[in-house]
């Protein structure tokens, strides 16, 4: 699937979990039934749109050419963390303890690369380069910590850990508000911006090349 119809196919699946939440509110409403099998529903499509909104972000990020590795593993952890999140929403699976550590694993490194490839869709001056790479350390590190937490449960009565959470949380959400205001202020020469069209361009040219494949594969095998 190339990177357009990815992009195409998390839009839908966006549309159609807030389609589907705007309809069971209403018929709360005018019926006054909220069961527990309602609430499974509704946890359902709101894993969807959750799911929908981060694989846009990394798909944002994927179309732009200027990344690969990032973005794709964000969609794959999307992905599973969904998936994981419904079979415990509908008592698939046992929900032990392993479990649940696994699927808030695969849920926060999705949330986490999510956040990095909408950070990194910003086009930054090499003199406002830092706050990039300051703030894949900050969400690094913050990710990190949270998982050693979440596994292997330290005990203590010092509250050190959780002061470098709230600094870090600190700095990730600054960083983040002040990106957009640094890719305005960002002046890229003619040069530069040459370039990054030509990067764009091949990106699409790549896409264009795999969809030809894709169809002269199936004229082939009909």
């Amino acid at each position: 699937m190339n990177e357009m119809s990815l992009k195409r196919a998390f839009l839908y699946l966006l549309i159609a979990s807030v389609a589907i939440s705007a309809l069971i509110a209403i018929g709360v409403l005018l019926f006054g039934d909220f069961g527990y099998f309602e609430v499974r529903v509704m946890m359902t499509t709101l894993t969807v749109t959750v799911t929908s909104i981060l694989g846009l972000a990394c798909g944002a990020y994927l179309e732009s050419g200027r990344g690969r590795a990032m973005p794709i593993a964000g969609i794959a952890f999307s992905i599973v963390a969904a998936v994981m999140t419904f079979l415990i929403i509908w008592n698939v699976y046992d929900r032990n303890e392993t479990f649940i550590k696994a699927t808030g694993t695969a849920t926060l490194l999705a949330l986490c690369l999510s956040h990095l490839s909408l950070l990194s869709l910003a086009r930054l001056d090499k003199r406002f380069a830092w706050s990039r790479i300051l703030a894949f350390v900050c969400v690094s590190l913050l990710s990190a910590i949270i998982l050693y937490l979440m596994w292997f449960e330290p005990e203590g009565d010092s509250d050190l850990v959780f002061r470098i959470l709230g600094i870090l949380s600190i700095l990730v959400a600054s960083l983040t508000v002040i990106t957009p205001v640094l890719h305005k202020l960002s002046r890229t020469d003619p040069i530069e911006s040459l370039d990054m069209k030509i990067a764009q361009l091949k990106g699409q040219l790549t896409t264009l090349e795999n969809e030809r494949e894709q169809l002269a594969a199936r004229s082939v095998e009909k």
